[in-house]
C-alpha cells in the first residue's frame, strides 16, 4: 500500500518534470515579452501615439551596438569585453538619441493632432525605413552581442525531480530584470 503510493507519487513527479520545465521556460519568455509591452505602454502614456516603429528602433540600436562592439577593439586596441561593450552601448545610445530626434523633427512632429490612422501609417513607414537603413549601414549578417552574461543552463530541484529541471541562466536573469522593471513602472504610474 504505502510503497505503491510512494512509487505512484514518484512517477507523477517524474512526469511533471518536463511540464514544469516547459512552463518555467514559457514564463521566462513571457517576461521578456512584457518588456516589449512595457515599451509600448511608456511610449503611449508619454506621447499618446502607439509607436509600431519600436521594434525596428530596438533592432537598429542592437545592430549599432553589435557593430560598434566589433569595431571598437580594432579601432582603439582595447581588448576588454566590459569596456568595449560599455563604449559600444554609449555609442548606440547616442546614435538612437540622434535618430529619435530626427524622427520627431522630420516625421512625427509634423503629424501633431492628426488622426490615429495617420500616426499608425507613419510609424509603420518609419519601421520599414529603419529596417532597410539598419541593414544598409551595419550589414545583414548575424551579429552576436556578448556582454559576458552566463549562458550555461543550470539544473534546479534535482532532489524533487529525476534529473532536475533545466533552466537557462540568461533567461532567468532577464526574467528577474523584467519583473523589476514592470514593478517599477507600476509604482511610477
Amino acid at each position: 500500500g504505502a510503497r505503491g503510493a510512494l512509487r505512484a507519487a514518484a512517477r507523477a513527479l517524474t512526469a511533471m518534470g518536463p511540464f514544469l520545465e516547459t512552463l518555467l521556460g514559457g514564463l521566462m519568455v513571457g517576461m521578456l515579452y512584457s518588456l516589449i509591452a512595457l515599451g509600448f505602454v511608456l511610449t503611449y502614456k508619454a506621447s499618446g501615439v502607439f509607436n509600431f516603429a519600436q521594434g525596428a528602433m530596438v533592432l537598429f540600436a542592437a545592430l549599432a551596438m553589435a557593430r560598434f562592439a566589433e569595431w571598437i577593439p580594432r579601432l582603439t586596441g582595447l581588448n576588454n569585453k566590459l569596456a568595449d561593450n560599455a563604449i559600444a552601448f554609449c555609442g548606440a545610445v547616442l546614435v538612437m538619441i540622434v535618430l529619435a530626434w530626427l524622427i520627431q523633427k522630420l516625421v512625427l512632429g509634423k503629424l501633431v493632432n492628426q488622426e490615429g490612422i495617420t500616426l499608425l501609417m507613419a510609424t509603420l513607414g518609419i519601421t520599414y525605413f529603419l529596417e532597410g537603413s539598419g541593414q544598409a549601414l551595419f550589414g545583414n549578417d548575424i551579429y552576436k552581442i556578448d556582454i559576458g552574461m552566463p549562458k550555461d543552463p543550470v539544473f534546479i530541484f534535482e532532489q524533487t525531480f529525476q534529473g532536475g529541471l533545466l533552466v537557462n541562466k540568461e533567461d532567468l536573469y532577464a526574467a528577474v530584470i523584467a519583473a523589476v522593471l514592470v514593478a517599477l513602472l507600476a509604482l511610477f504610474f
